[in-house]
Protein backbone atom coordinates (compact mmCIF):
# COMPACT_ATOMS: atom_id res chain seq x y z
CA UNK A 1 0.00 0.00 0.00
CA UNK A 2 2.85 2.40 0.82
CA UNK A 3 4.42 1.88 -2.61
CA UNK A 4 1.09 2.58 -4.35
CA UNK A 5 0.60 5.76 -2.34
CA UNK A 6 4.16 6.85 -3.14
CA UNK A 7 3.63 6.26 -6.87
CA UNK A 8 0.35 8.17 -6.78
CA UNK A 9 2.00 11.08 -4.98
CA UNK A 10 4.81 11.15 -7.56
CA UNK A 11 2.27 11.16 -10.39
CA UNK A 12 0.36 14.04 -8.81
CA UNK A 13 3.53 16.06 -8.25
CA UNK A 14 4.71 15.43 -11.80
CA UNK A 15 1.36 16.54 -13.21
CA UNK A 16 1.44 19.69 -11.07
CA UNK A 17 4.96 20.56 -12.20
CA UNK A 18 4.05 20.02 -15.86
CA UNK A 19 1.00 22.24 -15.45
CA UNK A 20 3.06 24.99 -13.83
CA UNK A 21 5.66 24.70 -16.57
CA UNK A 22 3.01 25.01 -19.26
CA UNK A 23 1.50 28.05 -17.53
CA UNK A 24 4.94 29.65 -17.35
CA UNK A 25 5.56 28.99 -21.03
CA UNK A 26 2.11 30.42 -21.89
CA UNK A 27 2.90 33.59 -19.95
CA UNK A 28 6.26 34.00 -21.69
CA UNK A 29 4.77 33.39 -25.16
CA UNK A 30 1.87 35.76 -24.55
CA UNK A 31 4.16 38.43 -23.09
CA UNK A 32 6.36 38.18 -26.20
CA UNK A 33 3.27 38.41 -28.41
CA UNK A 34 2.06 41.48 -26.51
CA UNK A 35 5.49 43.05 -26.85
CA UNK A 36 5.59 42.46 -30.60
CA UNK A 37 2.00 43.40 -31.46
CA UNK A 38 0.62 45.74 -28.77
CA UNK A 39 3.37 47.40 -26.77
CA UNK A 40 4.37 50.03 -29.35
CA UNK A 41 1.01 51.77 -28.85
CA UNK A 42 -0.30 50.51 -25.52
CA UNK A 43 3.06 50.52 -23.73
CA UNK A 44 4.63 47.87 -21.51
CA UNK A 45 2.12 48.59 -18.73
CA UNK A 46 -0.95 48.91 -20.98
CA UNK A 47 -1.51 52.60 -20.24
CA UNK A 48 -1.14 53.78 -23.85
CA UNK A 49 1.41 56.36 -22.73
CA UNK A 50 3.75 56.02 -25.71
CA UNK A 51 4.38 58.44 -28.57
CA UNK A 52 2.45 56.20 -30.97
CA UNK A 53 -0.25 55.54 -28.39
CA UNK A 54 -0.80 59.23 -27.75
CA UNK A 55 -0.89 59.99 -31.47
CA UNK A 56 -3.42 57.24 -32.17
CA UNK A 57 -5.45 57.62 -28.98
CA UNK A 58 -4.64 54.12 -27.70
CA UNK A 59 -6.88 53.04 -24.85
CA UNK A 60 -5.49 52.65 -21.35
CA UNK A 61 -6.21 49.04 -20.37
CA UNK A 62 -6.56 50.18 -16.74
CA UNK A 63 -9.32 52.68 -17.52
CA UNK A 64 -12.86 52.10 -16.35
CA UNK A 65 -13.99 52.15 -19.98
CA UNK A 66 -11.81 49.15 -20.86
CA UNK A 67 -12.37 47.39 -17.53
CA UNK A 68 -16.12 47.43 -18.22
CA UNK A 69 -15.67 45.80 -21.64
CA UNK A 70 -16.35 42.10 -21.89
CA UNK A 71 -13.77 39.74 -23.29
CA UNK A 72 -16.03 39.35 -26.34
CA UNK A 73 -15.98 43.11 -26.95
CA UNK A 74 -12.20 43.25 -26.62
CA UNK A 75 -11.90 40.23 -28.90
CA UNK A 76 -14.01 41.90 -31.58
CA UNK A 77 -12.07 45.16 -31.37
CA UNK A 78 -8.75 43.33 -31.60
CA UNK A 79 -9.88 41.16 -34.49
CA UNK A 80 -11.74 43.76 -36.54
CA UNK A 81 -10.14 47.00 -35.39
CA UNK A 82 -11.83 50.16 -34.16
CA UNK A 83 -11.18 53.84 -34.77
CA UNK A 84 -7.44 54.12 -35.48
CA UNK A 85 -6.61 50.63 -34.18
CA UNK A 86 -6.10 48.20 -37.04
CA UNK A 87 -7.72 44.77 -37.04
CA UNK A 88 -5.50 41.77 -36.38
CA UNK A 89 -7.70 39.12 -38.01
CA UNK A 90 -5.00 38.33 -40.58
CA UNK A 91 -2.08 38.59 -38.14
CA UNK A 92 -3.27 36.73 -35.03
CA UNK A 93 -5.24 33.55 -34.48
CA UNK A 94 -8.40 33.61 -32.38
CA UNK A 95 -6.54 31.77 -29.60
CA UNK A 96 -3.73 34.33 -29.64
CA UNK A 97 -6.26 37.16 -29.33
CA UNK A 98 -7.96 35.39 -26.41
CA UNK A 99 -4.58 34.90 -24.72
CA UNK A 100 -3.73 38.57 -25.21
CA UNK A 101 -7.03 39.61 -23.60
CA UNK A 102 -6.25 37.43 -20.57
CA UNK A 103 -2.77 38.95 -20.50
CA UNK A 104 -3.85 42.61 -20.65
CA UNK A 105 -6.27 41.98 -17.79
CA UNK A 106 -3.22 41.05 -15.65
CA UNK A 107 -1.19 44.20 -16.39
CA UNK A 108 -0.60 46.46 -13.41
Amino acid sequence: MGTMRSLLMQAVLTAALLTLGAAGAWAEDTAALYKSKCQACHGPDGKGDTAAGKKLGAKDFHSLEVAKMSDVELFDITKKGKDKMPGYDKKLTDDQIKDLIKYIRTLK
